[in-house]
């Protein structure tokens, strides 16, 4: 893999199959549900990665009322809160985010806050200070907001944030805020980001005499 250097003045990184690997729990409450709505499984769980619950039953299930998918997005969110079996770090995840103390960087997930706070914790990994979740936006991923919310709170321009992101919706909402997108994992690199790493030991970070960051991806 050809290494890459990005310079940044903050980090906004998304949580599922980014910081934290998800993807037993994702897999088992989203084919239930598939079931129950006699969906083909592996179809719904081409559409899931990166939404919030509601979008994505909206492009599944387009006829159906706004506010039966709220509702269900409700039921699901807290299944996927007291379900944390099989959830742990994506590999790096904890160093990556111990070399970004006291450097501008935000969470910016489709997860409520008992569900990013269940799977961080499950993790052993930290919150950021800065967190951007389904609560603070109006429009889930691959709508820019949350990662231009991420930018306004941590006081950066755009195309001065650097994201990190795994699922085509996360990487569309990265591109549409006008900022660069590193892609992690095997799904990212179909989805046209600017690097792709395998996971986040192919990571570093550091800080130079200005302030702003050097990334080193690869």
């Amino acid at each position: 893999m050809t290494a890459t250097v990005l310079t940044a003045r903050a980090l906004l990184l998304d949580m599922d199959g980014t910081l934290v690997n998800s993807d037993a729990v994702v897999e088992r409450i989203w084919r239930s549900w598939s079931a129950r709505h006699g969906l083909d499984g592996d179809e719904v769980m081409q559409v899931v990665h990166g939404r919030q619950g509601h979008a994505s039953m909206a492009l599944l299930l387009p006829d159906r009322p706004v506010r039966q998918n709220l509702e269900d997005n409700e039921r699901m969110l807290a299944e996927e809160t007291a379900d944390t079996d099989g959830v742990v770090e994506i590999p790096g995840a904890a160093a990556f985010l111990a070399s970004l103390a006291g450097l501008p960087h935000a969470l910016v997930t489709s997860a409520d806050v008992p569900l990013a706070t269940a799977r961080m914790a499950a993790a052993g990994l930290p919150l950021p200070e800065v967190r951007v979740t389904a609560e603070s936006v109006g429009a889930s991923k691959p709508d820019p907001e949350g990662f231009l919310k991420g930018a306004a709170e941590l006081g950066v321009a755009p195309a001065d944030c650097v994201v990190f992101e795994d699922s085509a919706a996360g990487i569309a909402a990265g591109r549409a805020a006008g900022m660069r997108v590193v892609g992690v994992g095997p799904r990212a690199g179909l989805h046209g980001p600017d690097a792709v790493v395998r996971d986040l030991t192919e990571v570093r970070v550091e800080t130079l005499g200005d302030g702003s960051l050097r990334v080193h991806v690869g």
